[in-house]
């Protein structure tokens, strides 16, 4: 015999009504903006209509290896660019939620700048479809492994801006994440002006793995999180430690990735664009 539902008290009633008149009174004092312009939307979370059409979806054909879309490729799960034949990345796959843009500019520097924490969460959201991706042959959950900040910044900023991406993917997405295994060595400049070389010569040496991580990585699928990709400077140095540190199959998994005009063009101009993208007077 089924259980009867618990009866809804007056109390009940009570709490439920003064919750609903606080929500009203917060978002009347304080209502939802939409996180890529800022205009008053719905809810939480939500882009306005103009912001959430201007986003580019990274869905169609691309790099199998590095994700960057080659609209003139024919499907296939083996394809590559030719940078990443010429030179093959670390990582057998870097996915990305959208590509990068105005929207996705703003709500990467408010982030880490402006110290709007929510938009984590969004991040998450929108990263969450192309991990499943990821790990939809996997048999055991993935291992989350944020790129690290240097002890300095991540003093002066409060938070890691990856660390929070890769939380709120985790308890999405039923995973594990390691905020330790991957430590920042040394501090780097911002790659802000930086070219393709420079960056990867800057990032030379500013990681390195916890002294346990070979134990932790063993049969586990690692998966670097982290806001943009733009050179992939980062992403590399990150993914080839943590090759050496034999982890299973390594992958990257960001927000937003940089597209160069034509998938191969080696003159791009990274200068003005990274996870360390140009600051804005107005955040």
């Amino acid at each position: 015999m089924d259980e009867a539902a618990p009866a809804v008290t007056i109390g009940d009633r009570v709490v439920g009504a003064l919750a609903q008149g606080a929500r009203f009174v917060v978002d009347y004092a304080l209502p939802p903006r939409c996180p890529g312009c800022g205009v008053i939307v719905g809810q939480d979370r939500q882009f306005c209509l103009a912001c959430w059409a201007s986003l580019d979806f990274l869905a169609g054909p691309a790099c199998a290896r590095c994700s960057i879309p080659i609209t003139s490729l024919v499907p296939d799960d083996a394809a590559q660019c030719g940078a990443c034949l010429a030179d093959p990345p670390p990582f057998d796959a870097a996915p990305a939620a959208i590509a990068y843009g105005p929207a996705a500019r703003r709500v990467a520097l408010r982030l880490k700048y402006g110290r709007r924490l929510g938009h984590a969460r969004l991040m998450a959201d929108l990263m969450a479809r192309p991990l499943s991706r990821l790990t939809a042959d996997a048999g055991d959950p993935p291992l989350l492994i944020p790129v690290p900040l240097h002890r300095w910044r991540l003093w002066s900023r409060g938070f890691n801006q990856a660390g929070l991406v890769a939380q709120h993917l985790a308890r999405a997405a039923q995973a594990d994440v390691a905020h330790d295994l991957l430590l920042r060595a040394k501090a780097t400049p911002s790659l802000r002006g930086l070219g393709r070389k420079a960056r990867a010569k800057a990032v030379q040496g500013a990681f390195a793995l916890a002294p346990d991580a070979k134990a932790r990585l063993a049969g586990r699928h690692a998966i670097l999180i982290d806001d943009v990709h733009a050179s992939g400077a980062t992403l590399r140095a990150c993914a080839r430690l943590l090759v050496r540190g034999k982890a299973a199959r390594v992958s990257a998994l960001t927000f937003a990735r940089v597209v160069p005009d034509t998938p191969d063009d080696a003159t791009f101009d990274f200068g003005s664009i990274d996870s360390d993208m140009g600051l804005v007077t107005r955040i």
